[in-house]
């Protein structure tokens, strides 16, 4: 896979079911790197494998589809180029979608009403005379804000205060046929400054969503499911635990929730709490299907999905998601799917579960279950896998010091080798590399590298025990797990041990920051989008004020010695730092300071950074951006591991002035510079 290949993923979301179980819908997004922006269409297949998948929508940005329980409508979201995502309805008969919302900051995912004559859904309603409500008021011109609470802003959304999500509930037009009658206003059934997400309808015609709505609600991490009816009145609470609550829905009368059931008794102990099923009681209590010591879901569906008595669940376990039927009345969970593969979507209706299933060649197929039978329906991953770049893993198992085995996998380029290494670090840290396709170990690998990749204790996907592990003292079992898996794949000949790097994003970013400043075994690193100072990130993250003190603790010494930055004195590393400019998980400070500290010893560093971008970037940021993001590591590592598939056009002196970053390697000329990443560069040494 090389970086224009990005064009070519084709990545499915959650899918959705006919009442019949006879067709199933889709929408799968794709990058496109000449609008520089992402398309998505919905496909239909039937689940009887008598017919290829076939598009339905021809729009712009098609997402989120939900048959109406009578099989008349599909509604989804659909945006026009560069705007918002509304909700629209198409006739299942045959005709031309209508959209039904004109929401300022867009609408959320519609959700059926039984009756199939309503749709809820949630929308951000901004304060007025923000976010050009009004125009000619520019961001920079609005109002300031007066912040006073802990919780006000997020990463990839922003400030919430003034822009809070509201269930709003929608009734369809009585006549379709008539184009010209005006459509129904939307009915806003929530007010306030919570904000109310994962909405769905009860039995009786209501409405349930979670929201944090208690007194210590913006200092702790407790949600809940409320009541309320669609004309906004008779607003309850209908869960009573210290845990985390989302996506309520209804078996029967029985309301069951995906749930973290238990966070300490101040609501803030997250770490490793892994999120399961849960029925609650009559009481409003929490009881968990499955034991949340053991059990962690891990798919993408934006519903807890019930059929037939049970919750189908994807859940995970050592690098894959597996799909589990949980019985609602405490029976064996049954598995469904296994093996090397990823669950990342599940629907069911009709006697048939459909499910999104990723593996390490497609980052998504639809597969139709039903008894005695699996059949694949699709082949989204065929025209990237026709190109003959995309690459087998192996899985592997090694011993770290202390006797723990450490789960993970090595990818290798074609030919004998030895290939050049790169040590690659997941985010998280409860987190999990896994049987999916990963762009970046595709692209790593096509350029020659053999890419080496574990789940260290503190990821997810081992239980609670193995995520727990690192609690106040991060940097040593996990570090210790890192370094043993990587000298057990040295060992294979193919595999060049004298000429490593490392990198990471996130979480992972620390441990390779960690990990460079204690020695000097790897050619380079890249440091992306890190979490490297503990001390500062408390104050600037939008998570920081519950983060450090969980996972660190909150003792001066002990912080010092978990901290990244703390050691970054010792780093003579080359070192390529990456971060976002509006990055408010990682903010930007974080890679900034670690790059400024190399750049003052005259250790050679670059700081690569990329306007209007979160801390998604490598996974959802602009198409073009994520290209470019591609380029600059091909040329970092072809500058200090080149390789006969990456030997680089960069591997020659950079200059400390570039009028156009990237434009000699490649990307844009001046002309198109100033949506392009911002490289700063330090003089090479040595």
């Amino acid at each position: 896979m090389w970086p224009d290949d990005l064009a070519l993923l084709r990545t499915p979301g959650a899918p959705t079911v006919s009442p019949d179980g006879r067709m199933a819908v889709v929408a799968v997004a794709r990058p496109d790197l000449e609008a520089d922006e992402y398309r998505s269409q919905l496909w239909a297949v039937p689940t009887d494998g008598s017919a290829p998948a076939r598009p339905v929508t021809a729009g712009s940005r098609d997402s989120d589809p939900g048959y109406s329980p009578d099989g008349r409508w599909l509604a989804f979201r659909s945006a026009e180029p560069g705007g918002r995502p509304q909700i629209s309805l198409l006739p299942t008969a045959g005709g031309e979608p209508r959209t039904l919302t004109a929401h300022h900051l867009g609408a959320g995912a519609p959700v059926w009403s039984p009756d199939s004559r309503r749709l809820a859904y949630v929308a951000r309603v901004p304060e007025p005379g923000r976010y050009g409500t009004v125009d000619g008021v520019a961001p920079a011109a609005e109002p300031p804000r007066l912040i006073t609470n802990l919780q006000y802003r997020r990463d990839g959304i922003g400030f919430l205060a003034d822009q809070p999500s509201q269930v709003f509930v929608l009734d369809l037009p009585a006549d379709f046929a008539d184009d010209s009658a005006p459509l129904p206003e939307p009915v806003q059934v929530t007010t306030g400054e919570a904000d109310c997400v994962d909405v769905t309808w009860r039995p009786d015609g209501g409405l349930a969503f979670v929201s944090a709505r208690h007194p210590r609600a913006d200092r702790d991490l407790v949600r809940d499911v409320y009541a309320i009816e669609p004309d906004g009145t008779a607003l309850r609470r209908m869960t009573a635990s210290t845990g985390d609550c989302a996506l309520p829905a209804y078996a029967g009368q029985e309301l069951v929730v995906t749930a973290v059931p238990e966070l300490g008794p101040e609501g803030l102990d997250f770490v490793a709490r892994q999120a399961v099923p849960c029925r609650v009681a009559g009481d409003g209590s929490l009881v968990p299907l499955l034991d949340p010591e053991e059990h962690h879901r891990g798919d993408e569906t934006p519903a807890t999905v019930v059929a037939d008595g049970a919750v189908l669940v994807g859940v995970e376990r050592r690098g894959s998601v597996e799909l589990l039927r949980v019985p609602l009345d405490g029976g064996a969970a049954e598995p469904l799917i296994d093996g090397p593969f990823t669950v990342r979507g599940i629907a069911a209706a009709g006697g048939v579960v459909v499910a999104v299933v990723a593996h390490d060649r497609s980052a998504g197929e639809l597969i139709a279950l039903t008894p005695g039978r699996r059949r694949l329906l699709t082949a989204f991953g065929r025209t990237l896998g026709e190109t003959g770049r995309v690459h087998r893993t192996a899985e592997r198992t090694a011993q770290a010091p202390d006797g723990h085995p450490v789960h993970g996998w090595i990818t290798t380029p074609p030919g004998p080798g030895p290939h050049p290494v790169l040590l690659t670090v997941h985010g998280g840290p409860f987190a999990q590399y896994g049987w999916s396709l990963f762009d970046e170990t595709q692209v790593y690998v096509s350029a020659g590298y053999a890419v080496v990749q574990c789940n260290p204790r503190g990821s997810s996907g081992y239980g609670a025990e193995h995520g727990r592990a690192i609690r106040g003292g991060w940097g040593g079992l996990d570090a210790a797990d890192v370094l043993a898996f990587l000298d057990a794949a040295l060992q294979d000949p193919a595999l060049d041990a004298d000429r490593v790097g490392v990198m990471g994003g996130s979480y992972g970013g620390y441990l390779a920051a960690l990990l460079i400043g204690r020695t000097g075994r790897f050619a380079a690193a890249v440091v992306e989008r890190a979490f490297l100072d503990p001390v500062s990130f408390a104050g600037s993250s939008d998570i920081g004020w519950a983060f450090p003190d969980q996972y660190l603790g909150t003792d001066p010494e002990r912080l010092a010695a978990q901290s990244a930055l703390a050691g970054a004195a010792a780093i003579t590393t080359p070192t390529l730092v990456v971060h976002s400019e509006e990055d408010w998980r990682c903010p930007v400070e974080q890679g900034a300071r670690l790059y400024v500290e190399l750049k003052r010893r005259g250790v050679p560093s670059e700081l690569l950074l990329f306007p209007g971008e979160g801390h998604e970037l490598s996974r959802s940021g602009r198409p073009r951006h994520r290209h470019a993001r591609f380029e600059h590591v091909l040329r970092w590592w072809a500058r200090w591991l080149p390789t006969a598939g990456n030997p680089g056009r960069a591997a020659a002196e950079p200059v400390d002035a570039d009028p156009a970053p990237g434009a000699e390697d490649g990307g844009p000329t001046a002309a198109g510079a100033a949506a392009e990443p911002l490289v700063v560069r330090a003089t090479r040494v040595g």
